[in-house]
């Protein structure tokens, strides 16, 4: 073979891996919407990629994800939702309360949604119905709206002596607060309980509100499981703390922060079907095709140092039946 006949077969071969790799298919893109900070979602987080994994995907390897938040402003979600949707994502992840769902939702009728939802998705008007969603959007519903009668129990096993209730909620998420009300207004009387309302939508205004309801003589607090209290979960059980008010939340990571007690969905595990969902929709999946799915594993942490504390003691029957206590 001369010397110019064989150079040109080896250009060719040089070649053959170039040619492969651009007929490869690019890199799935999923967007990933959130009303709040990536530091109050570090465990969620994990939940979610271990979903990914789950239905064959790894972040970096064969799939990527654009992370937008809304750091606690959801007047950014429209636009963050239309940067997601700028870029053609193949689908989009949304969490922290029903806003996010629909600035996803009047982003685009094209892309798919997968969303977590505390509030029934069905009265929400985000989907037709739990078996056939219909339209671009499906995802887990979770129960925490639900569970306020368990929790007000709860509460009062914990401080027997409890008669009036504060309920502090965030007049910033109307939907949020709407339900957690109804939910706790029907559940305290059937205890008969007094409820109070405490309304907190800022940093400055939690401590203010906790502050009015130790003058207010408040013997427990019932904090609404809305997604700014999760973001400042520290601060809340710290604020509880300061004022020696016993309170009780919606999720574990409450009580991991030093909350007394906290009873909830698993709401790692819902980040996890999420993704999941997610993962079925790369494979060709049509959210239409894929019924709301319900989530139902349910938490009880008690946080046993924050009790003593506080002078409480937590009686054995709650110990016993507690998925986790924490010392």
């Amino acid at each position: 073979m001369r010397r110019r006949e064989f150079l040109g077969v080896l250009g060719a071969t040089a070649a053959w891996p170039l040619a492969a790799r651009a007929q490869q298919p690019a890199m799935p893109v999923v967007g990933f919407l959130d009303s709040r900070v990536p530091d109050a979602l570090a465990d969620r987080l994990r939940g979610f990629r271990q979903g990914l994994k789950e239905a064959g995907f790894v972040e970096g390897e064969n799939v990527a994800i654009l992370y937008r938040w809304a750091e606690n402003h959801p007047d950014r979600l429209p636009a963050l939702a239309a940067d997601l949707v700028s870029r053609q994502v193949a689908a989009i992840a949304v969490s922290g309360g029903p806003a996010v769902s629909f600035a996803a939702k009047a982003a685009t009728t094209t892309i798919p949604i997968v969303f977590g939802s505390a509030d029934d998705p069905v009265r929400l008007g985000l989907v037709a119905s739990f078996a056939r969603p219909g339209g671009n959007l499906t995802g887990i519903s979770f129960l925490n709206r639900e569970l306020a009668s368990k929790q007000l129990e709860l509460l009062r096993e914990l401080v027997p002596g409890a008669t009036r209730i504060a309920v502090l909620v965030n007049p910033a998420d109307a939907t949020v607060t709407e339900s957690t009300l109804r939910q706790v207004d029907s559940a305290a009387q059937s205890m008969g309980l007094q409820v109070q309302v405490a309304r907190a939508g800022t940093s400055r205004e939690i401590d203010t509100a906790f502050a009015t309801l130790v003058r207010e003589r408040a013997d427990a607090v019932f904090v609404s499981g809305d997604p700014f209290f999760a973001s400042r979960r520290l601060q809340l059980s710290l604020v509880a703390m300061r004022h020696a008010i016993p309170a009780i939340y919606s999720g574990r990571e409450y009580a991991e922060a030093g909350g007394l007690i906290a009873y909830g969905s698993d709401i790692r595990d819902t980040y996890r079907q999420m993704a999941v969902y997610v993962g079925r929709i790369l494979k060709g999946a049509k959210p239409a095709d894929l019924p709301i799915m319900r989530s139902t594993k349910i938490e009880l942490v008690i946080n046993a140092q924050t009790a003593r504390l506080l002078g409480l003691t937590v009686p054995p029957t709650l110990l016993a039946t507690a998925d986790e206590v924490i010392e």
